[in-house]
Parts: C-alpha cells; sequence; structure tokens
C-alpha cells in the first residue's frame, strides 16, 4: 500500500513531518509511520511550554504492535499540543497529516528546516 507524502510538507527520516506557518511548526508522523505503527491505541505528548531539540526524542507513540518514540525534527518551544489524541488516538491512523498532528513548535532556529527532506526525497526514503 503506497503512502501519502503531502508536497507542502517537510519530513524528517525519522518519519515525522513538519507543516511551517510564520515561526510556528506543527509536527506529527507521516501516514508511512502510521501504517507501519498498526492501531494506534496512546499517544504521550510533550506539556505545552516544554523546550524541544531537534532529533530529541519527545513524544511516545504506542500502537497495538509497538510502542516508538518521536524525534523532534525541530528545535524551539511547545506552545500547543492535540489534546484530541488523549480521547481519540485513532486520529493518527485516520487522518495523520490534519487532525492527527502532535504539537505545535515556536521554532527558535529555522536552520532545522533546511536539514529536513522534501516530499520527493522523502518519498525515495520510504521506497516509493
Amino acid at each position: 500500500m503506497s503512502s501519502k507524502v503531502l508536497s507542502e510538507l517537510k519530513y524528517a527520516k525519522s518519519h515525522e513531518w513538519v507543516r511551517v506557518e510564520g515561526d510556528i511548526a506543527t509536527i506529527g508522523i507521516t501516514d508511512h509511520a502510521q501504517q507501519e505503527l498498526t492501531d494506534v491505541v496512546f499517544v504521550e505528548l510533550p506539556a505545552a511550554g516544554k523546550k524541544v531539540s531537534a532529533g530529541e526524542a519527545c513524544a511516545v507513540v504506542e500502537s497495538v504492535k509497538t510502542a516508538s518514540d518521536i524525534y523532534s525534527p525541530v528545535t524551539g518551544e511547545v506552545v500547543e499540543v492535540n489534546a484530541a489524541l488523549g480521547q481519540t488516538p485513532a486520529l493518527v491512523n485516520d487522518h495523520p497529516y490534519e487532525q492527527g498532528w502532535f504539537y505545535k513548535v515556536r521554532l527558535q532556529n529555522r536552520d532545522d528546516l533546511q536539514k529536513l527532506l522534501g516530499a520527493q526525497e522523502y518519498s525515495q526514503a520510504i521506497g516509493q
């Protein structure tokens, strides 16, 4: 089954996506990642106000198959978390790029974005 990859997003090799609006980066996991995890049953998110660094494990997603760390693709301060995932973790499976987002970060270093993959590069990385 092929994975959806959106052209307007940036991607980490560890399968997180980033949508940038001004100085805010919204972060979630890719369609490919949620397919590999299968049914998501729990998501542990960082607290609002927490400082995260690019490459740092800052969230956990648990599925019926496994638990996996989620790494922040950018450095900054968490300004919002998706509280809906606490009640409905399946949003990660059903809408990984929309309602299934994990958290938002106020970007500290826009250079972090240059280290991420574009849609075409990410598609190649996952063998599409």
